[in-house]
């Protein structure tokens, strides 16, 4: 029997509103600030494991400063993780600049983000680390509101909104 009770802490299955600013080396990477807050379900890895296991327990306007170190975030760098493609292999279309986002295909078939971290002259290094791998994130966060979830959103393990964020 699910309860109606507002939640009054974060836990487990409770639908989390939050505010949140990520620093990366001191600076701002993204922010929610002048925006919706981001809303994620608790105990569902909806977000970067380092933050969701420090949000647990806290309260309606309560702020903090987490530090989420790589491997808890986006993970360590991988200086394998990195192919090397003839620039002549490029569609006209893509811009070669250093910071550019592709959706690479493999030879399965699978589709998996990459962005060019080196421009060559004959070849482009595409990088498939994501940009903050290796990286420690540091997050100031602040829960804005908590509510139970609904059972399709439970059954489903993450909030389904009408602004859908995915």
């Amino acid at each position: 029997m699910m309860s109606n009770k507002t939640p009054e802490k974060v836990k487990a299955d409770v639908v989390v509103s939050m505010h949140y600013t990520l620093k990366v080396d001191g600076s701002v990477v993204d922010t929610s600030s002048g925006a919706d807050p981001l809303e994620y379900l608790q105990g569902h890895g909806n977000i970067i494991e380092g933050l969701e296991k420090e949000m647990e327990g806290m309260a309606v306007g309560e702020s903090k400063t987490v530090s989420v170190a790589a491997k808890d975030g986006y993970g360590e760098y991988d200086a394998e993780a990195v192919a090397y493609i003839p620039r002549a292999q490029f569609p006209p279309e893509i811009p070669l600049e250093e910071g550019i986002q592709l959706q690479v295909r493999d030879e399965q078939g699978d589709v998996t983000s990459a962005w060019i971290s080196e421009v060559g002259e004959d070849r482009v290094q595409l990088n498939f680390n994501h940009p903050l791998a290796g990286k420690n994130l540091e997050f100031e966060v602040t829960v804005v509101g908590l509510r139970q979830p609904t059972s399709e959103e439970l059954t489903h393990g993450h909030v389904h909104s009408d602004k859908h964020s995915h």
